[in-house]
């Protein structure tokens, strides 16, 4: 059960298009170390665990970005929490993947 779900979604302040996904590709390489459940989406990567692991995973989203030369960054973030429990991406959009 998880606790939280936030889905991030990464903008560096490059204009080359092609350092703009190497530098997403690196994000989302991080985040699949992490071993937390995630997935990748046009928009936004959605991950899943526990509140205080995923606020470092955001932190660390944003500096590996400046890490990769980027001299900024916008990340835009949405955070589900709820010590209960969240529905998880699997919940929410397996329904949806039957009909492929």
């Amino acid at each position: 059960m998880y606790t939280t779900s936030i889905a991030i979604q990464i903008l560096p302040d490059v204009s080359d298009i092609k350092k703009v996904c190497e530098i997403v590709d690196q994000v989302i390489a991080y985040i699949e170390s992490t071993g937390c459940h995630y997935e990748v989406g046009p928009f936004e990567t959605v991950v899943e665990g526990e509140f205080d692991t995923l606020m470092q995973i955001i932190k660390r989203c944003t500096e590996i970005t400046i890490e990769a030369g980027a001299p900024a960054v916008k990340a835009y973030v949405k955070i589900n929490h709820n010590p209960s429990g969240v529905l998880t991406i699997n919940e929410k959009i397996d329904k949806y993947r039957e009909k492929e």
